[in-house]
């Protein structure tokens, strides 16, 4: 079960990738992409299968050279002797019109194409190639991502746009020009798609760039000049901290103002990191937006002086571990239990309070406090615990909750 947020989102096209729609009324989706080399299908495989466990809708794989043409041809038929109904998106530059041409088997296999029109070639052969990809994709009816990029810019238009705009009495700044650029990149090349048969019911674009303040520039003119389904994500968000807030912001100022149709976090990971990170950040920015739920959530207090103790740390810890467990039980047993709030809390300053807001929290003593804690359950005190087991008491209490409103 999803909830979707009262947000007024932007009208755009409904564009179906595999089994999931992306666009029109439908819920935001989440993507996520694979950093494996396609041609290792083992490695592939087992990446995909983690992210989409993880919850990305739409994984992304790497088309390159007819090694990996050949490898999603096996990556597509292992997943669904498995059951794992993954849409698959393939990425090409540079080959791409010949690697459709030459391996249908894999231009049938991909559910959906992603494109960049300053990444399909060179000089005159641009536009050929470009139309060579739209064809096959138009011949085996698939939609596909016009993904223009600012690292890899249309330079005609950017040349045509930067001459106009040196001929205005009042010229836009550099950064302007090429934010420009980008929106006219996205559009003409989603007009040209058209133009050759792929219908606006198979087109997504994006924009992407590196810097917060382009990405929610870029997108606010696509959304006021076009109603595509559009895909939300900086090119390079960066490692840790940096790119989870860079993200986090720009992609949660676009949804917050409803434009965005689909997402994806793209996150340096670390040396040997789990690359299902970026899938769980697409699903926090869109579940405290209250825009989707994918798990109960946890509120706990960040501890002060009062709370000196780790149990409230080590509680809610252990709580969200269990969850992450549960899930993927829960989701198919207990229906609407992606809803649930729960408060862990540290003392009694906003414990209590906190505690009465959710479905069911834990006041826990402080520092120097009365060794107590009630438990709150719909807004009223039902359990007072005591003693040295109140975190193992409470997830049982928190255990039956589940039963009892949910099964």
């Amino acid at each position: 079960m999803v909830s979707i947020s009262q947000i007024k989102r932007h009208k755009t096209h409904s564009v179906k990738v595999g089994n999931v729609v992306i666009g029109g009324n439908a819920p935001v989706v989440v993507q996520s992409m694979t950093n494996t080399d396609t041609a290792d299908t083992d490695k592939t495989y087992e990446q995909v299968k983690r992210l989409y466990l993880a919850g990305s809708e739409i994984v992304r794989v790497t088309v390159n050279n007819e090694a990996a043409a050949l490898g999603v041809i096996e990556l597509k038929n292992r997943l669904d002797k498995n059951g794992l109904n993954v849409p698959l998106a393939g990425c090409f530059h540079y080959n791409g019109h010949t690697l459709l041409n030459d391996y249908p088997d894999m231009a049938q296999a991909l559910d959906k194409y992603r494109i960049n029109p300053g990444n399909v070639g060179f000089g005159a052969k641009r536009d050929s190639q470009f139309e060579q990809m739209i064809e096959k994709a138009v011949e085996h009816n698939k939609p596909v991502r016009i993904g223009v990029n600012w690292g890899s810019l249309d330079q005609d238009l950017a040349t045509k746009i930067m001459d106009e705009n040196s001929k205005l009495d009042n010229p836009l700044p550099a950064e302007e020009v090429m934010r420009e650029t980008l929106v006219q990149s996205a559009l003409i090349n989603a007009e040209k798609a058209e133009n050759i048969g792929l219908s606006k019911n198979q087109i997504i674009l994006s924009a992407k760039v590196s810097r917060v303040s382009d990405l929610i520039a870029v997108y606010r003119e696509l959304a006021q000049r076009s109603d595509y389904a559009l895909h939300l994500g900086l090119t390079e968000a960066g490692m840790g901290s940096k790119g989870i807030v860079a993200t986090a912001l720009g992609e949660g100022i676009l949804l917050n103002q409803g434009i965005g149709d689909t997402i994806r976090a793209s996150l340096t990971p670390e040396p040997n990191g789990d690359r299902t990170l970026e899938v769980r950040v697409c699903q926090e920015i869109l579940q405290a937006l209250n825009i989707r739920s994918f798990a109960p959530e946890v509120t706990a207090c960040p501890g002060c002086g009062r709370t000196t103790s780790t149990v409230f740390q080590e509680l809610a810890q252990d709580i969200q571990n269990y969850i992450t467990l549960q899930m993927p039980i829960w989701s198919g047993k207990y229906i609407g239990v992606e809803e649930l709030k729960i408060a862990v809390m540290g003392c009694i300053v906003n414990g209590p309070g906190e505690s009465k807001h959710a479905d069911i929290g834990i006041s826990l003593p402080g520092s120097g406090e009365s060794p107590i804690a009630p438990v709150f359950m719909d807004g009223k005190k039902t359990h007072t615990l005591r003693g040295d087991n109140i975190a193992g008491e409470f997830q049982g209490l928190l255990e039956d909750y589940i039963i009892k409103k949910f099964g």
